[in-house]
């Protein structure tokens, strides 16, 4: 039956959340689901998400930023080229160290090996790796891993390391906005996706919504960001979509993918402290925003965390934005020149 594996996913997410809730862990809307759905995929409990209602949400998300935008903050996204110069080349350096990586030493094909290495949008590696003749199975794990483990992750370094607060809410109550603006940002979400996936734009969910509020803000009729409640309801379906992404799994794929996985996470941590330290040393950009726009983990996640912690906005999403293009642009292209055998 299809809509048990659903209602399986959403009733253990939820119970994910409500116990991080209770104990006061950090984030609970968003680690609670990763970790409850992750478990129960671990014992063989079938779950199933619903792509529309997961996209959905992330529309809250590019709401929430687009609505950040202001005249000043644009004049001063002018003073990001040095930090965005950097994107491009830290890509290539993991592309460099984590196809060897796949292919050598865990013994995966080249092309399964050079889309398991591109740290782009998972939806969209996965399509182009599906395409190229790839494990797509293996790919969805080792994406599902990389995104799991920054997200897991980053919200305890931001926290004992930087101090980070992570227990703030991300905006007012509902009940405290206007309709109006209410309905705006509603209209924003909704027609700013459905027009950016007609266009077939890269991350229609959150790109779309996020150019067209930005654009009301920036006109001056939108004074507001999403409520608390639109923004834990977007982290708890997030949440819960990379938990489920582990659904069904055996023991031979936690033995060789997961693994696999969490060797290139190492991979991928090592290159973001490399790079940030570099950024720091230089005093290009603040450590706070520096760690969050360079961990190669999920757009909407790292968005989300971005948005707890109250670090700059444009600065986050314009690095990772830069991040997902080069990677979605350049990898088929890459992989055509680099793989002149037709390695599959």
């Amino acid at each position: 039956m299809i809509v048990r594996p659903i209602i399986f996913a959403f009733s253990i997410g939820l119970s994910g959340a409500l116990i991080f809730l209770t104990l006061g862990i950090p984030l609970p809307w968003l680690l609670g689901p990763i970790t409850a759905c992750l478990s129960a995929a671990l014992i063989g409990i079938p779950m199933k998400g619903v792509t529309v209602v997961n996209e959905g949400m992330r529309t809250i998300l590019g709401v929430a930023v687009g609505a950040t935008f202001t005249p000043a903050l644009l004049f001063s996204m002018g003073g990001m080229w040095q930090t965005l110069l950097l994107i491009p080349i830290m890509v290539l350096c993991i592309g460099f160290i984590g196809v060897p990586y796949f292919q050598k030493v865990c013994g995966y094909d080249w092309v399964t090996s050079y889309y398991c290495a591109m740290p782009g949008g998972l939806q969209d590696i996965l399509v182009f790796g599906e395409e190229a003749g790839g494990n797509i199975r293996t790919l969805s794990l080792i994406h599902a891993t990389r995104v799991l483990v920054i997200v897991v992750t980053l919200p305890f370094i931001l926290q004992g390391y930087w101090g980070a607060a992570l227990n703030n809410p991300p905006g007012v109550p509902a009940s405290s906005l206007p309709i109006d603006q209410i309905i705006l940002m509603l209209v924003c979400a909704i027609i700013g996706w459905r027009v950016a996936k007609h266009f077939n734009m890269l991350g229609a969910s959150i790109l779309g919504p996020l150019i067209l509020t930005a654009s009301v803000s920036l006109a001056g009729f939108l004074h507001q960001r999403p409520p608390a409640e639109a923004v834990w309801l977007a982290q708890f379906f997030i949440g819960m979509t990379v938990g489920v992404k582990y659904a069904g799994i055996t023991v031979q794929e936690i033995r060789k993918d997961i693994t696999a996985g969490l060797g290139f996470c190492v991979i991928l941590i090592l290159f973001t402290l490399i790079f940030s330290e570099f950024i720091y040393v230089l005093e290009l950009a603040p450590p706070l925003e520096t760690i969050l726009s360079f961990a190669p983990g999920g757009q909407a996640e790292l968005t989300v965390l971005a948005l707890i912690v109250g670090a700059d906005m444009a600065f986050v999403v314009a690095h990772h934005v830069l991040r997902m293009s080069i990677v979605i642009l350049g990898a088929p292209i890459f992989d055509k020149i680099f793989n002149k055998e037709g390695q599959r």
